[in-house]
């Protein structure tokens, strides 16, 4: 296997574990966003917790796929190989952010429980607007992370792919496509005119997900096609 086969290789690979992690740490970590009652419930930490550990693999694989990438990329553009590797060391900081905001919860109510025995004049409303605030962080890094940090490294691989034919035209169109809309959708739930987490969200997103799962298939089984110039 040459080298540039073995890059195509790992790349797939992280590319599906960034699709499992975050599918699996969103479902585990779930319970915590609920923030204002998890914190004066009886909790689901290790749940929690798991998901948490799911994110930092996420975390890893992302900043993973822009180092596996550089390489092949620079060949090409220079440029853009490195504003990749930064797109995709900021869309890991921002999910971090959105991390550690889950773990403050979960060390809310902890301190909650373990003070609830001992102090008896505490008060839960206070950890309540805590937990609710940092939900709310970790929601806006959601959708600055994976979503438009996510949809322009998207844009921005798309591109070169498409530029230097390193995947089949279609393949490129369809992230090209994927990222734009995801873009647009995250600007539309900035300005409220549909929520986030919604029907018409998740369709925003299925564009990237088909193209990161068809991008990591295709150079799992087939590597890249051999780079041609740009065209003038």
């Amino acid at each position: 296997m040459d080298g540039t086969r073995r890059t195509a290789v790992v790349t797939g690979v992280l590319f599906l574990v960034t699709e499992v992690a975050a599918v699996a740490g969103l479902v585990l970590y779930r319970p915590a966003l609920d923030g204002a009652a998890y914190v004066g419930g009886p909790g689901a930490d290790p749940r929690v917790l798991a998901g948490v550990l799911c994110e930092m693999v996420l975390l890893i694989a992302v900043i993973g796929t822009g180092v596996a990438l550089y390489p092949v990329i620079r060949r090409r553009h220079e440029a853009l190989a490195v504003g990749y590797v930064c797109g995709r060391l900021l869309e890991a900081a921002v999910i971090a952010v959105g991390v550690v905001s889950v773990l403050a919860v979960v060390t809310l109510r902890q301190d909650l429980a373990g003070r609830a025995g001992e102090s008896p004049g505490v008060d839960p409303a206070a950890y309540e607007v805590a937990a609710s605030a940092l939900v709310a962080v970790r929601d806006w890094a959601f959708l600055l992370g994976p979503n438009v940090a996510l949809g322009a490294n998207t844009l921005v691989l798309a591109y070169v792919m498409h530029r230097t034919g390193l995947v089949p035209r279609w393949i490129a169109l369809l992230g090209l496509a994927g990222g734009t809309l995801i873009c647009a959708s995250a600007v539309a739930v900035l300005f409220g005119l549909y929520p986030q987490v919604s029907a018409v969200g998740a369709l925003a997103a299925l564009p990237v997900f088909a193209w990161e799962v068809t991008l990591a298939v295709r150079l799992l089984t087939r590597g890249f096609t051999p780079i041609r110039k740009y065209p003038d």
